[in-house]
């Protein structure tokens, strides 16, 4: 099958051509001929299958449709602004940037605006845009949300409205965001929903938002734990830089996504990298968004050699043919295990996943080894063995805490059941330069588990900042007496990631 039998019109056909593409690929095939039909669409399909192709053309191509019979739709004739016609909503930065890229690929030869608007930058330039017009928004919901309140977008047009990797948006607390969000748009209009997974939550969402949707899922040929080889090396803590350095070296690496558990871990490693000849940077949380596009852009040029991201910034990373990722720490989580190795072996590709584990680390990996009900390879490098002598110690999770990291307790479905925790104690700047994307930070998520866990235990959770059922940082009051509370003055640490 060619991209011409899709029913895509000539100048979307010369973009897909130019852009290096012949052959739609199966979720291509199977969503764009639905959308164009106008149906509402529920699709599951990992990320580096083509999905974003999959709902930008069949987008761009209805819209250009509507141009062409109808300019006063499109808002020609509205004061010459245009009203937004098409929301496409992202949970975090990098992968919005990649949508918008797509976008812009594809619509070079069509007369329809796009944007993409997100936190970590400033707010003017982006309402400077939307006052000048856009067809078409790609945008993460909080910053959305802040551009709404402030007058500065027209969400009452919206024709057509997606929601990409809308599993990663309820993992990350984005539900109440979503809603409100949806209460500004036009109830009737072509929803689209994309996701990895159809778990009960994303069902549940689904049947909410979508009308009589069809529904397309593509399979991977093989799991990530298949297609990815995977090897671990039992190592001192002390000793996994010089390991990891030593692998790069010896193996020749020209090209490796490098995952910590802590932002302030990943800020060090990349130190010890560059003093070490490898050229490293690290994106994480408390990275301005302009250094942490910098850096992808230069790995994705091979411009850098090593890429040091922890879990929530590495989220938007899909990088074609990456050949090797590195733990260098094992996550708290055994399923973002299975999430970070996915980064490499795309398609049809495969890839390498090599991990360094300090005693600290054994029950994380028996976690992880349980969610993949397989061992994996074990390998051993002379002058690197363990000590025998030294013993486990508390992991460090950021922010100077200390947890097991390693219980069920610490799983990604706790944290949904905690959605209304998710964005606590992010101290919000409510100024429009406040930089909010909507994304939930590291120091956020790790904060809502120590809550759980204090909860478990009787412990006290209600002194908090912050509603996290909007994840806007409304104040709310505290539950404990104030004869309890601590009378010296609390201070709010700032964070870049909002």
């Amino acid at each position: 099958m060619s991209f011409n039998s899709l029913g895509l019109r000539d100048e979307l056909l010369t973009a897909i051509s130019d852009a290096g593409y012949s052959e739609p690929t199966p979720i291509q095939q199977q969503a764009i001929p639905i959308i164009l039909k106008g149906r509402d669409l529920m699709a599951c399909a990992q990320t580096g299958t083509g999905k974003t192709a999959g709902f930008t053309l069949p987008i761009l191509e209805l819209m250009s449709q509507a141009s062409v019979t109808g300019a006063a739709k499109s808002g020609q004739n509205r004061q010459n602004r245009r009203a937004v016609r098409a929301l496409i909503l992202s949970p975090t930065r990098e992968l919005a940037a990649q949508i918008h890229e797509n976008l812009v690929i594809y619509s070079r030869h069509l007369k329809l605006r796009s944007l993409v608007v997100f936190g970590g930058v400033s707010i003017n330039p982006q309402m400077m845009k939307l006052r000048g017009g856009v067809d078409i928004l790609v945008a993460t919901p909080g910053r959305l949300l802040d551009l709404e309140q402030q007058n500065a977008v027209d969400l009452s047009q919206v024709e057509y409205l997606v929601l990409d990797e809308a599993d990663r948006m309820l993992d990350m607390g984005f539900i109440h965001d979503i809603r409100r969000v949806l209460s500004k748009l036009p109830a009737k209009r072509q929803t689209l929903l994309f996701s990895a997974t159809f778990s009960p939550e994303i069902t549940a969402l689904a049947t909410k938002l979508l009308h009589q949707p069809a529904t397309v899922e593509i399979e991977r040929e093989k799991p990530a734990s298949e297609q990815v080889t995977q090897e671990l090396y039992f190592v001192d803590k002390t000793r996994k830089r010089e390991l990891l350095s030593h692998l790069i070296e010896r193996e020749n690496w020209q090209q490796v996504l490098v995952f910590c558990r802590t932002k302030h871990g990943a800020n060090r490693l990349t130190e010890y990298l560059n003093d070490r000849g490898i050229v490293a940077a690290a994106i994480h949380g408390n990275k301005r968004q302009g250094a942490r596009t910098k850096a992808l852009a230069d790995f994705k040029a091979d411009a850098l050699q090593v890429l040091v991201a922890t879990d929530i910034a590495a989220r938007g990373i899909d990088i074609a043919e990456l050949p090797f990722v590195v733990n260098f720490d094992l996550p708290s989580v055994p399923a973002d295990y299975v999430h970070r190795i996915g980064r490499t072996g795309r398609a049809v590709a495969t890839g390498k996943a090599d991990s360094s584990v300090c005693i600290d680390e054994q029950k994380l990996l028996k976690d992880i080894e349980r969610l993949l009900k397989k061992e994996i390879p074990k390998a051993t490098i002379a002058g690197f063995e363990p000590d025998p002598t030294i013993k486990a110690e508390p992991i460090e999770t950021g922010r100077g805490g200390r947890g097991r990291g390693s219980s069920h307790g610490n799983s990604r479905g706790n944290s949904r059941g905690n959605s209304r925790s998710v964005g606590r104690g992010r101290g919000r700047d409510q100024s429009p330069q406040g930089g909010n994307s909507g994304e939930k930070t590291e120091s956020s998520e790790k904060s809502a588990k120590r809550r759980t866990r204090r909860r478990a235990n009787g412990e006290n959770a209600g002194n908090h900042l912050g509603d996290a059922g909007s994840g806007r940082g409304e104040s709310k009051p505290s539950s404990t007496s104030t004869a309890d509370r601590p009378r010296r003055r609390r201070r709010v640490k700032k964070v870049e990631e909002r």
